[in-house]
């Protein structure tokens, strides 16, 4: 253990397996820890009928998180677990039990004046947490003498003179939805955050958050709580950011400088991931369900289960990520592409583009791409001189214009962008010169067929062929490949390819999200791949990918032999 931090947990998922809180043992002032069980269990629940107390109705865990979160100071004075990160399905009390910390935190605060604050996701979800509080304090005489509640505001201070200079501690916390102005006013002394995910899908949440941390990394008695479930689509931005090293953390990769405590609720990746979907056994449930026989039940979770079903395999999908924190990815959607469940396994983490293109005999390159608010997409496809295997490698660029059009991806495009799968373009012709210059290479390298070896979609690409003619690409090399149904043949065949192996790409996290968004459509005896059903998500590279694809799929001979007459028959034609 001695290689590990103090907040690692290896052994989590047998923790979980068993009933316990998925946290390591830890070094906890024992006094200060049952002073906060105890406020915690006094405090009485407002909404649930007969207003039991939290020490009624709470299971075990929860005391664990106020043990960890109010008894981790040290003789320095100093809070050893400054950061929880909890990952908790829903109806397992989160809102009510971000509540209660805060009454605690409160409640326990020594220093005058200092502000904490509890961020709900939205304005509906900030009043609930606030009713909450208010409706704890109302029910309890001690607390009513305690805290002046501020409705208007949405505020509670504490009034209680100060036992040594007999003022009042003036304390305050605020309930508040997510905006820029969480940090006005300065960085608060504690802040509790609801449903991250959610947060995460605003453009400006990483810079909050990042404000909200940074302060509090200055005061070594600051407490950060974030209670979220896992995200209804895949996770992105903040929210991504924050899991990932919260899993780092707890399986021991991060020992440096941690001030987090990871309390995940969840499968392992590997469960997870398993194409049979052995999690939605209910048998596995209870491990992912802390609060189970209190405010959840198996049974009812079986029936809203059973109507997630009915109502389509991307309801069920949002529905398992919401109870039961399954993460959602590849292979979770009915009606998907069949080759998504191939995908991981066709990687070759050795792959780049300067290997596929030493390795390459001949390369096929397809294109495509919508207006500026739209992804451009670009494939590169060689065949393996030896083993004649294909490699696949991808590119996209993007504009600022359509991150602000859709906000909704913005932090997954700025998250690939991160990753050095995406380009964010700065200059308005930076997307056309960057893919001209690749698709260039590849014909220097004398790699690209004499006919047939770029494809793209015929609609729209007016400017890339001016731009490749004018790189010196022959047209004859250019071929217009039909979208739609008659790009069938390249769909079954990708799909075959990397079932047996034969077709392996770079294992790129542009494509892996692509792949994921990519959803069928049955089209006569055709299936397509369209981005109008794929929602919000993007599929322009995995499309050019298919464009490359086809061409590949006729078998071009190596440049600079003869070439048959014919071989680019309908529905490739030359431009």
């Amino acid at each position: 253990m001695s290689d590990l931090s103090w907040a690692a947990c290896p052994d989590w998922w047998e923790k979980l397996q068993r009933g316990a809180t998925p946290i390591p043992p830890l070094e906890l002032d024992p006094d200060l820890s049952e002073v906060a069980v105890e406020l915690f269990d006094k405090l009485v629940v407002p909404d649930i009928e007969g207003q039991p107390t939290m020490g009624e109705v709470a299971e075990d865990w929860a005391r664990d998180i106020v043990r960890a979160a109010f008894g981790s100071i040290g003789s320095d004075g100093a809070r050893r677990v400054g950061e929880i990160f909890c990952l908790v399905p829903k109806k397992n009390t989160k809102t009510t039990l971000a509540a209660c910390i805060g009454l605690i935190a409160l409640q326990m605060n020594t220093t005058p004046n200092i502000k904490g604050v509890v961020v709900g996701p939205t304005q509906s979800v900030a009043d609930t947490c606030f009713g909450q509080m208010s409706g704890m304090i109302d029910a309890d005489e001690w607390l009513r003498k305690r805290f002046k509640v501020n409705e208007h505001k949405k505020e509670i201070t504490d009034i209680f003179p100060d036992p040594e200079t007999g003022r009042p501690l003036n304390a305050k916390c605020k309930v508040t939805s997510f905006d820029p102005a969480v940090t006005t006013g300065g960085i608060p002394a504690f802040a509790i955050l609801d449903e991250l995910h959610v947060m995460a899908e605003r453009h400006f949440a990483t810079r909050v958050i990042g404000q909200i941390r940074g302060g509090m990394i200055t005061n070594p008695r600051s407490l950060l709580v974030i209670i979220t479930t896992q995200s209804e689509i895949p996770p992105q931005g903040v929210f991504k950011t924050e899991l990932e090293y919260a899993r780092r953390v707890r399986d021991g990769e991060v020992t440096e400088n941690v001030r987090m405590l990871p309390i995940l609720y969840e499968f392992p990746e590997a469960l997870q991931a398993d194409k049979e979907q052995p999690w939605r056994s209910p048998k596995l449930w209870p491990a992912v369900l802390p609060n189970l026989g209190a405010s959840i039940t198996i049974e009812r979770l079986v029936g809203e289960f059973g109507n997630a079903l009915e109502r389509g395999e991307d309801e069920f999908a949002r529905w398992a990520s919401q109870h039961l924190n399954i993460q959602i990815g590849l292979g979770h959607h009915k009606g998907g592409w069949i080759g998504a469940s191939h995908w991981v396994d066709a990687t070759d983490v050795t792959l780049d583009l300067d290997e596929l293109l030493e390795r390459a005999e001949v390369c096929t390159v397809g294109i495509d791409g919508g207006g500026m608010d739209d992804l451009l997409g670009l494939a590169i496809l060689g065949r393996d001189r030896d083993t004649k295997r294909w490699l696949l490698w991808c590119s996209a660029w993007v504009h600022e214009v359509a991150l602000e059009r859709r906000k909704k991806i913005a932090e997954k495009l700025r998250d690939l962008a991160a990753e050095d799968t995406l380009t964010i373009c700065s200059e308005p012709t930076q997307d056309l010169d960057e893919l001209i210059t690749l698709v260039a290479r590849v014909h220097e390298a004398g790699l690209l067929p004499e006919r047939g070896g770029v494809g793209l979609d015929p609609e729209g690409v007016a400017a890339i062929v001016d731009g490749l003619e004018l790189a010196g690409i022959p047209s004859e090399t250019m071929a217009s490949v039909t979208q739609g149904y008659k790009l069938n043949g390249a769909i079954k065949g990708t799909e075959r390819k990397l079932f047996d192996g034969s077709l392996v790409h770079c294992g790129q996290p542009l494509m892996a999200w692509c792949v994921g968004n990519a959803k069928t459509e049955p089209r006569g005896n055709a299936v397509i791949v369209t981005k109008a059903v794929s929602g919000a998500g993007k599929i322009d590279p995995l499309m050019a990918s298919f464009n490359a694809i086809y061409l590949m799929s006729l078998n071009p001979a190596r440049p600079k032999r003869k070439r048959l007459d014919g071989m680019l028959a309908s529905p490739v034609g030359v431009w």
